[in-house]
């Protein structure tokens, strides 16, 4: 199917005797891979929680991007709908990029949502980016909406080149939360955010948003490491 859909990619089935979560993960970083594709059981709502032994430990431990496959419940859903979840880091820039250089179907559309609380935005964006604040503007508060208002709009720019339609959206609340919501509210067939603080303990450390949206999302997940 892969070879059918691919013709011009080289497609090599291979088997191997270990755990498929190890077995994934070690034969990923031999061959040094750019991203992982994983299906997952989790239909219910306990189920996408635990996300299945296979797609968690795979997820947390990769090096590489790790996309979760889920059916989308409406069917085969053509042309797309692309949630992208921003915060104005490193991790969710790469989360664009990866959008933008891919191929998508006509008439596929995109939504670059930020999603904000108190104080967490504006610490996050003077620590990773200490001069992007006077980017907001005259006549503006440096506060969280209108910092997070100019990293969707930054964001949705750099879609415009890859022939994707992309809407901005600003939300104060739970990201873990309002990103999930969202891309159901829509219909999204799949979700992309960064993979900040989701590889081993540094999960613990942070309450990784990429790993609560990719273990409760109703569609796919891809969180994208660099």
């Amino acid at each position: 199917l892969i070879q059918a859909n691919f013709p011009l990619w080289k497609v090599d089935a291979v088997s191997e005797g270990d755990s498929p979560a190890w077995a994934v993960i070690r034969k990923a970083e031999e061959w040094a891979a750019n991203l992982i594709v994983v299906g997952t059981h989790g239909h219910s709502a306990l189920g996408r929680l635990l996300l299945g032994s296979v797609s968690q430990r795979v997820l947390y431990e990769a090096r590489c991007s790790v996309r979760i496959a889920r059916a989308y419940s409406g069917g085969n859903k053509s042309p797309e709908r692309i949630l992208i979840g921003v915060d104005g880091s490193p991790y969710a820039e790469a989360a664009v990029s990866v959008v933008a250089k891919r191929n998508w179907t006509t008439g596929s559309e995109s939504r670059v949502i930020s999603v904000y609380s108190p104080f967490t935005l504006l610490a996050l964006h003077h620590l990773v980016h200490p001069v992007s604040v006077a980017s907001v503007g005259a006549g503006h508060h440096t506060d969280e909406s209108a910092l997070a208002q100019v990293i969707v709009d930054t964001a949705a720019g750099k879609l415009l080149p890859a022939g994707l339609s992309a809407s901005p959206i600003v939300k104060e609340g739970d990201p873990k939360q309002v990103l999930v919501d969202e891309a159901k509210e829509w219909g999204a067939s799949c979700i992309f955010v960064g993979a900040k603080g989701l590889r081993g303990d540094e999960r613990f450390l942070t309450g990784s948003v990429s790993a609560s949206v990719a273990a409760r999302a109703h569609c796919t997940v891809e969180v994208v490491r660099t």
